[in-house]
């Protein structure tokens, strides 16, 4: 079958996993105050207007928050899928899954239905929100793998803003088909996904930790010069790889507790910590609830229009499409670290200023003023003007820094032979954080986490832009000079060397010839494995489709 070797177009199939996130967002914020969606799950019955009132605050955050219980599961269940099916196939059954959900979400009679099919919709998410990092960061080369994994969250923001439009459009329907229309239309992108993923290379490194060491020659040569075999950057690139797998394979496959074994604990709790913090930032909260703020700050009555408050919140998903585009560009020139401590700061400032702002010059509604007990402050004139000015800049600070770090840094930090489990964790750190912050919304409580976090990368986070996934093991090498006892390197004496950036192109004639002395000589054939460079066999017999059946996929 043909396969796509473009790295852009591998990343761009692969990330829609990261739109199916977007789209549940918008597809439950952009709904929660419509009359149909109210009066069909209704359970407070109507106002004096006889306006329906919809579910209950604590109902409303169980229907929000079974989508991250459900990807909590998903994500932790694609440790053990990734690893022993591979890359491919694991998001290839996210995307059944999504399909699924969102069938059974289109036709929900009840609430009950509706929380099954979001639970389900997030066990898709979960699995696709933990691997795809992991795919990409696998196949990306170094100077590209920030952009092309953070490409991630610029599909997660394209999700948001394209399905926000659409429940706009259908928010002037007048029956249930207002919320039903958008939640089926949910199933495209991942239609999209599980056909297009048949076309993508499976992860060199999974096939080499699979001993499947000619497919592996085959799509590094494919992804990395156009299918030549004999290029010095493929064998280069080769050898690291299999000399890595070898020393981690002697142990046969991953356990879970390696995973919090004394040498990985530092690696894992960065990892679940990027994850943590992210959520704990209050994006998320504010995605899920922009528009009970922007009826706070008194675009409209609650109800009385909310076309009215759906085209003013859209700009906040605008405002997230564009300004994750200097991490597209930049990320691996900027580094890691200084866009999260950057990113950290800000964050806090906005949020404290709006949470002062709420504290000094907001009242309580009048009654009946709103349906929600959730929209439970009113603020006017400039002050409301500030508190939507302030919510946008968050959105801008987020949007290019622990938005797209957040899934590019975890994938880098593990070693080939935990990371899929490893990624899992962090990423089910995610959900479980999005699914607790579902019932809570407090500003100055996010503004204290953004100061912590910011303390945190500063003191633990260390820098692995620019580095190949095999260099970035040295970092956390205790046995060097200089390093702390399992920790590896201090975080803050890492640094981001661009000069060692690896070319992510094709092989040129003249690339070739200065690499040719640090390659291996011998050529990458059927039944054939080059020699590391000290000269040893990698313990590895390659095999084909016509050879051997596998036991690893």
């Amino acid at each position: 079958m043909y396969q796509i070797g473009n790295v852009n177009y591998i990343a761009t199939i692969a990330v829609i996993g990261g739109a199916l996130f977007g789209f549940d967002i918008s597809s439950m914020s952009a709904m929660i105050t419509t009359q149909p969606y109210l009066c069909q799950f209704n359970e407070r019955g109507f106002d004096d207007s006889g306006r329906c009132l919809g579910p209950s605050d604590s109902t409303q955050g169980g229907i929000t928050a079974a989508m991250p219980g459900g990807s909590l599961f998903g994500a932790l269940a694609s440790g053990f899928l990734s690893d022993r099916f591979g890359r491919k196939a694991t998001i290839q059954l996210g995307s059944l899954f999504w399909i699924i959900g969102s069938a059974l979400m289109s036709g929900a009679a009840n609430i009950a239905m509706l929380v099954v099919s979001r639970a389900i919709n997030g066990f898709a998410i979960g699995i696709c929100s933990a691997q795809v990092p992991v795919y990409i960061s696998e196949i990306a080369p170094p100077d590209k793998r920030g952009r092309l994994v953070s490409g991630q969250q610029w599909a997660i923001t394209w999700g948001i803003m394209i399905m926000y439009f659409i429940c706009y459009g259908c928010a002037f329907i007048d029956n249930s088909a207002a919320f039903r229309l958008p939640w089926a239309l949910q199933m495209i992108p991942a239609l999209l996904l599980l056909g297009g993923v048949f076309l993508l290379p499976e992860s060199p490194r999974w096939l080499i930790k699979k001993k499947r060491l000619a497919e592996a020659t085959e799509v590094l040569a494919l992804v990395r010069a156009k299918s030549n075999r004999n290029s010095p950057l493929v064998k280069a690139e080769f050898d690291e790889i299999v000399r890595t797998v070898q020393e981690e394979h002697d142990g046969g496959d991953a356990r879970w507790r390696e995973v919090f074994a004394p040498k990985m604990l530092n690696r894992t709790s960065i990892g679940v910590f990027t994850q943590i913090w992210s959520q704990l930032s209050g994006m998320n909260v504010m995605m899920y609830y922009i528009t009970y703020v922007f009826t706070m700050a008194g675009l409209s009555a609650s109800g009385s229009d909310n076309g009215e408050v759906l085209k003013s919140s859209s700009i906040q998903f605008v405002i997230n499409v564009v300004m994750t585009i200097p991490a597209l560009l930049w990320m691996d020139r900027w580094g890691r670290r200084p866009t999260l401590l950057v990113g950290a700061a800000l964050m806090c400032l906005w949020l404290s200023i709006n949470a002062g702002l709420f504290a000094v010059y907001s009242h309580p509604p009048s009654p009946g003023e709103f349906t929600s007990t959730a929209e439970s402050m009113e603020i006017s004139g400039a002050p409301a003007k500030a508190v939507v000015a302030s919510t946008l800049l968050f959105v801008a600070t987020f949007a290019p820094t622990w938005g797209p770090v957040s899934w590019t840094y975890p994938p880098e930090l593990f070693p080939l032979r935990v990371r899929g489990k490893a990624v899992a964790l962090a990423t089910s750190a995610n959900w479980i954080f999005n699914f607790a912050l579902a019932y809570f919304r407090v500003y100055v409580l996010f503004a204290v986490f953004c100061a912590a976090m910011f303390l945190h990368v500063f003191f633990m986070f260390p820098e692995t832009a620019n580095k190949t996934l095999e260099e970035i093991q040295d970092i956390f090498d205790d046995t060097k000079p200089g390093a702390i006892k399992y920790l590896g390197t201090p975080a803050w004496k890492t640094r981001n060397d661009r000069s060692k950036a690896v070319r992510s192109g094709p092989a040129t004639a003249s690339q070739d010839m200065e690499l040719q002395s640090q390659a291996p000589s011998n050529e990458v054939t059927e039944g054939h494995v080059p020699s590391g460079a000290d000269g040893s066999k990698p313990q590895y017999v390659a095999r084909t489709s016509e050879a051997q059946p596998d036991d690893g996929a």
